[in-house]
């Protein structure tokens, strides 16, 4: 009888780590599987001439400095950002002035009494 009490907690004790070890990987795929993907999205901004481009927006805190910009043979800027679904304001950072973008259909006006780019993605 001895030996049977100390054998079951221990079998006990490994089937209730084995069924935690199980319950937790699934409880994290489940949470990963419904996490939001993020879509790739490209934004592009015309300027041959200029040294220097970056992009701005509620989605990198407006640091000019989060996304830098990479110039083609055509003079045409781009970069590419991982976003979420939602609605994102967004400006251009060219050689130290905001510029908006010449593509945009929709503006919001911002608080330095310009206009923010809006970029809906879905």
């Amino acid at each position: 009888m001895r030996i049977e009490r100390n054998r079951t907690p221990h079998l006990n004790y490994t089937m209730e780590v084995t069924y935690m070890a199980t319950r937790k990987a699934a409880v994290k795929s489940e949470v990963k599987s419904k996490e939001i993907s993020t879509t790739k999205i490209q934004f592009e901004f015309p300027a041959p001439d200029a040294q220097k481009v970056f992009l701005g927006g509620d989605f990198n805190n407006w640091d000019t400095l989060a996304n830098p910009m990479k110039k083609d043979k055509k003079g045409i800027w781009k970069v590419t950002v991982n976003l979420k679904p939602g609605r994102y304001e967004y400006r251009f950072f060219v050689d130290g002035k905001w510029e908006n973008d010449p593509s945009c259909t929709e503006c919001v006006p911002n608080e330095f009494g310009s206009m923010n780019c809006i970029r809906i993605v879905e």
